[in-house]
């Protein structure tokens, strides 16, 4: 803290100025690290209304900068959009001629509702398919499988998970959301460490930040009559 004491009214205590992030013109460095650390974004960590304004389109915390927290929650948050519930056919047929830059009518105005889910951006005459919209093209298209996930460690600061899924590579590890994790098992934070799960996962992938699971889940355990029900061959120990 600053003491100025001349202030006829008593000292007057003013905070330090902070160091300005060395990657965007509108943040400072702290304010930007724990944008980047939060589904909020820099925007959702300041009071009043200016400021918000000033950082709203900071790209430390943006979900268009891959690795940031709002990025990896929109990544979740299309593919499951795609596979579970995905776009009517007009306004994916809207989305594919956006992506293959061809002309279209759009006489039930399915470009309102992709804009609105940030899909596409522009306007009459000018639209464009963003990433997002691209990620969900790509979603409807790619193979998903079910596998085994263990969830190595949990860094509390960062609200990160280091998981290792097992369909994908035996000891490469991935980067997830561990608010996420905790929220869909419902175990929490300090109990996920050590912990294996189950879920949904686009194997194909060569990178592991593109990686994204969806049903997660603590998986059923074994019982006693599981071995009741396997195949006779395995039961006789893997010979066919």
């Amino acid at each position: 803290m600053t003491l100025i004491h001349d202030e006829p009214f008593g000292p007057l205590y003013l905070r330090p100025v902070q160091a300005p992030c060395p990657n965007c013109p509108c943040c400072s460095e702290r304010l930007c690290e724990k944008g980047a650390n939060s589904v909020m974004q820099c925007h959702g960590h300041v009071a009043d209304s200016a400021t918000v304004a000033h950082v709203s389109a900071c790209p430390c915390s943006a979900e268009t900068t891959r690795g940031t927290h709002a990025w990896r929650a929109a990544q979740v948050r299309v593919v499951k959009h795609a596979t579970q519930q995905p776009l009517p056919k007009p306004a994916e047929y809207v989305l594919r001629a956006l992506a293959g830059g061809d002309s279209f009518q759009d006489p039930t105005g399915e470009l309102a509702g992709l804009r609105a889910r940030r899909y596409a951006h522009g306007s009459e005459g000018a639209w464009r398919i963003t990433q997002l919209g691209r990620r969900y093209l790509l979603a409807l298209e790619e193979p998903r499988y079910t596998s085994a996930v263990h969830v190595n460690s949990v860094e509390v600061k960062t609200r990160t998970a280091k998981v290792v899924v097992l369909g994908w590579h035996m000891e490469r590890e991935v980067t997830v959301l561990a608010d996420f994790l905790a929220q869909v098992t419902g175990v929490k934070l300090a109990e996920l460490p050590g912990r294996y799960l189950e879920a949904k996962v686009n194997l194909g992938v060569a990178d592991p930040d593109d990686l994204v699971l969806t049903r997660i889940q603590v998986p059923a355990p074994i019982t006693e009559d599981y071995v009741a029900v396997r195949p006779l061959w395995l039961r006789d120990g893997g010979a066919r």
